[in-house]
């Protein structure tokens, strides 16, 4: 008996055979290209069983493969059928090669323009030597899949200015002048944590990241024509959205786009879906690419959103402690679930929380060592003694996004020597980061090696980036800087969030991962040098001191935990009941190196 991902697969290939089409790109995103999407758009998850928040399938009649990073090899061994699905490193051998690999001369590639950007596509534009790709007027896997979810129904909600320090109409102005400056009449949209900065409302359409599925036209006069379900928009939202913004059904993009003809308009070649660009060509508007005008402005938190996710962060560093004292004292035999049902309830307690800003990651023993692994009912395992365990959580409050790693020892016993040295490795390298200064137009990728300098001198890496951006209550990942071995341009600069997460996996052992968000701060002017920047630390959690080796951490950055520690306690101390508090007195208290 076939398995449901080989029943779904026969089905496609008789469908592609149907359709005159000798195979199809099956991409992880929906029409809004975001990391997360909504059920009736896990279509890449339908067809394959693969969960991961990256990936990429390639049906052929003969041959079928899904693609992911290092943080899903695991995973994606664990969950796809492998009688039918091969398995494969996006980056160790890239879809377009595979596929020019397996066609044969002639072949015609399907792929549904509306959920595919032209950054994903040009790769295969220019590797089909000996395919050609056809664009399909619908979705194939929506033609299969008979019982898929209805498209979330949530309203938007109003962000209120005491959170977002500046008006939508403020916004647009900017946005405006910019549009101006690269001559372009309006700008595509498709991105909704844009929108929902821009416009300052947010909403419940999506797990984990509180936005409204839209898509948006903003012209260079600063008015938006704004595309979504208007039963989602209740009065006062529509009131709080003001006058400037003409509010259209989903079904009449197309009819408004046209209105565009003779204009030139701005596509974002990597955060709009290609069907953009070929639509406005078609009804002979000027393309011109360029980014999405919302990423950097959102991306540099002004100082009312600065202070919020200080208030975010001191809330959630409260839950966490809780948690980690209770998981030291009273957690002895619980399971991965239900320890991070754990974890949730603690910040469930805490005010104006508003959910996880990603499901936690709450792996132990082998489990740690799968980057990105998700717990089940099916794989649940319980802590053990004497092992190390990993939890990567996240909150969404009002104020702001969080997202924090801590390694664990469950003891009672000592940890053996490697262990506490590869811990100490991955922990200097979070401070070495941490502590970093750095001139004006400095790029994340030239700052990714000091993370992973006291690794490297072991012979010691981890295959994922270093850090992310992060938006203030809006997507846990969010553009356009990033700290990681991939060449990025944009320089980090004040107001920027970032994660700092270090780490080190050994496969089928254990994982350690030790992360905190930082706040990109200028450095205070001196006479002859360069403007530059460091980081402020925001996350508010200790370190497992056991899993520490004093000796390899060394002076000065025992002196550097030393002093997050204390600041750790001052602030978080006086939130805490009497037992946590005592606990957390003796986790933060001074470690004494060798």
């Amino acid at each position: 008996m076939l398995s449901p991902s080989a029943s779904r697969l026969e089905a496609l290939r008789t469908l592609l055979k149907q359709e005159g089409l000798d195979g199809l790109i099956v991409p992880h995103g929906d029409e809004f290209l975001g990391e997360y999407t909504p059920a009736c758009a896990e279509r890449l998850a339908w067809l394959t069983n693969f969960t991961g928040s990256a990936g990429l399938a390639l049906v052929l009649a003969d041959h079928a493969a899904v693609f992911s990073d290092g943080r899903y090899t695991t995973q994606l061994e664990q969950q796809v059928d492998q009688t039918c699905w091969a398995c494969e490193h996006i980056y160790q051998n890239p879809p377009p090669a595979w596929l020019h690999a397996h066609t044969k001369t002639g072949a015609r590639i399907g792929y549904d323009p509306r959920i595919m950007s032209q950054a994903e596509l040009r790769p295969f534009q220019a590797a089909a030597q000996n395919y050609s790709l056809v664009p399909t007027p619908t979705n194939l896997i929506d033609h299969l899949w008979h019982d898929r979810p209805a498209f979330p129904a949530g309203p938007a909600v109003i962000h209120p200015l005491s959170y977002a320090g500046e008006s939508a109409q403020s916004k647009r102005a900017r946005l405006a002048q910019t549009l101006q400056h690269l001559g372009q009449n309006a700008a595509v949209l498709s991105d909704s944590a844009s929108i929902a900065w821009l416009l300052n409302i947010r909403g419940s359409d999506i797990p984990c990241t509180p936005v409204v599925l839209a898509f948006a036209l903003l012209h260079a006069d600063a008015t938006l024509d704004l595309f979504l379900h208007t039963s989602k928009l209740p009065e006062p939202v529509r009131a709080w959205l003001g006058p400037d913004i003409r509010v259209h059904e989903p079904t009449q993009l197309e009819r408004v786009l046209a209105s565009l003809s003779g204009k030139t308009v701005g596509v974002d070649p990597a955060t709009n879906a290609v069907w953009f660009a070929q639509t406005l060509s078609h009804h002979n508007a000027t393309v011109q690419e360029s980014p999405d005008p919302c990423l950097l402005p959102k991306a540099l938190k002004n100082p009312t959103e600065q202070d919020g996710t200080r208030t975010a962060h001191l809330k959630d560093g409260v839950a966490l402690c809780r948690f980690l004292h209770w998981l030291d004292t009273e957690g002895q035999g619980t399971t991965e679930l239900k320890a991070a049902e754990k974890l949730e309830s603690f910040r469930a307690e805490g005010a104006e929380y508003c959910g996880e800003s990603f499901p936690a990651i709450s792996g132990s023993g082998p489990n740690g060592a799968v980057i990105h692994y998700r717990v089940t009912p099916q794989t649940d395992r319980t802590l053990q003694q004497n092992e190390v365990y990993l939890i990567d959580s996240g909150g969404q409050y009002p104020q702001g996004t969080t997202d924090v790693t801590r390694t664990i020892w469950t003891g009672p016993d000592t940890p053996a020597p490697a262990l506490k040295e590869n811990f100490t490795r991955v922990l200097k390298g979070n401070l070495r980061l941490g502590r970093a200064r750095f001139p004006k137009g400095t790029t994340g990728s030239a700052l990714d090696s000091l993370a992973r300098f006291d690794l490297w001198q072991a012979g010691l890496d981890y295959d994922h980036g270093t850090g992310h951006g992060v938006g203030s209550f809006l997507s846990v990942h969010e553009g356009p800087a990033r700290i990681s071995k991939i060449p990025n341009a944009i320089a980090l600069d004040t107001g920027m969030i970032l994660s700092n997460e270090p780490g080190y996996y050994q496969p089928g052992a254990y994982g350690i991962r030790l992360e905190t968000l930082v706040l990109v701060q200028p450095l205070p002017a001196t006479e002859g040098t360069r403007p530059s920047y460091q980081f402020e630390t925001l996350t508010l959690a200790p370190f497992d001191r056991r899993l520490i080796d004093a000796k390899s951490l060394g002076t000065e950055d025992t002196s550097i935990l030393d002093a997050y520690h204390a600041r750790v306690l001052h602030l978080i101390g006086p939130h805490l009941p009497p037992t946590a508090k005592k606990w957390l007195e003796t986790a933060c208290a001074p470690l004494k190196s060798a």
